[in-house]
């Protein structure tokens, strides 16, 4: 019972973690199953038929690639339109700022079905009722994404100190020498973060893109709409492939980050 007590918090961490990963777990174990049947999700049998076939449902490939196509614009844009909120924001003194920063937080803070209705009816008293598709469920991710790329960027810029600025200006740098060689370094961690973020948040949509989408299918609509029929085992690979190459970039960023504190050391 002491060592419990003394551990207490270790094994509560390890039992969040476990409980966190089961999930995960299940979605690797179904990539490799070979079902009986398509409306019970159980595993009965091992194939590697699944990964040697990932396109093999009808129309799945193509919903994943109108996701990615989606979720890279949409992480471009709202990168670039959030990073440079969030400079004008930290850096910068105006009018509306306190009303600017209360807007920012707004589309976070509301319910998605609530912002994915407000936006088809903004389309369509814009007269795009009758064209709904990509281009609208990107518009709709960029808003989205916007409010959390510009709280990450404007946490990291908050953090950052100014001294180091002061110093570069100090050793006769101009001001796009000091932004290009110590301002964004230093503030790109929290950009990529951002970015990341926007990523996963445009990939996994549902509710606000299946209001806004009109005939187009992302990959999130496409797994709804099978789960009706019985979800492929495929629908397992693509969750497994995102799932290593987000360990992928956890794991590189980590060991760069290491090697360049190493070399500074």
């Amino acid at each position: 019972m002491r060592w419990i007590r003394n551990n207490l918090v270790l094994l509560l961490g390890i039992a969040v973690l476990i409980y966190t990963f089961i999930p995960i777990a299940i979605v690797i174990l179904m990539s490799f199953n070979d079902p009986n049947s398509r409306l019970i999700y159980s595993f009965d049998g091992f194939t590697l038929y699944n990964w040697q076939n990932p396109c093999e449902p009808d129309g799945m490939c193509g919903a994943l690639w109108t996701s990615i196509k989606v979720g890279f614009l949409a992480t471009l844009f709202s990168t670039i339109l959030g990073t440079l909120a969030a400079f004008a924001l930290v850096r910068h003194d105006f009018q509306g700022r306190s009303s600017s920063n209360l807007l920012i937080f707004m589309p976070m803070a509301a319910p998605e079905i609530v912002m994915g209705s407000s936006l088809l009816a903004l389309f369509v008293a814009a007269g795009f009722a009758g064209q709904l598709g990509f281009w609208t469920i990107l518009i709709a991710h960029i808003m989205f994404c916007l409010s959390f790329v510009v709280v990450t960027v404007r946490a990291r810029l908050a953090g950052l100190d100014d001294n180091l600025e002061q110093a570069a200006m100090d050793l006769y740098a101009t001001p796009s020498q000091t932004f290009w060689r110590v301002t964004f370094p230093l503030v790109f961690p929290g950009i990529l973060g951002a970015a990341l973020l926007s990523f996963s948040l445009s990939f996994d949509d549902f509710i606000i893109t299946n209001l806004n989408a009109g005939n187009t299918t992302t990959f999130p609509m496409f797994v709804w709409g099978a789960a009706q029929r019985g979800v492929p085992m495929q629908v397992n690979v693509v969750g497994t492939l995102m799932f290593m190459i987000a360990i992928l970039i956890v794991v590189g960023g980590e060991v760069t980050s290491r090697r360049r504190n190493a070399k500074l050391a």
